[in-house]
């Protein structure tokens, strides 16, 4: 019997990963990919002249730039809504 507990034990601890990890996110589709690399460029990042030696810190200032305008009251509203209209 304690056996069987351990085994039980043992299998939750290993399908849990993987079970969270599943659930995490969905893949990107191509256009929301080419939609980002917009925003990061006009945040100011350019890879034709980015430093190599400088390339995290450089993408990484370009996407706090991005997160930082996301956040902002006011930002980028990505969806329409009618409210106070009759039904037609």
């Amino acid at each position: 019997m304690k056996s069987l507990v351990q085994a039980v034990v043992i299998a939750a601890t290993l399908v849990a990963p993987v079970a969270v990890f599943a659930q995490s996110s969905q893949p990107l589709t191509r256009a929301q990919v080419k939609e980002e690399l917009i925003q990061i460029e006009k945040a100011g990042y350019n890879p034709a002249l980015a430093n190599p030696s400088e390339y995290p810190e450089n993408i990484q200032a370009a996407e706090a730039r991005v997160a930082a305008q996301n956040s902002a009251v006011g930002g980028v509203n990505s969806g329409s809504s009618q409210q106070g209209h009759a039904a037609q």
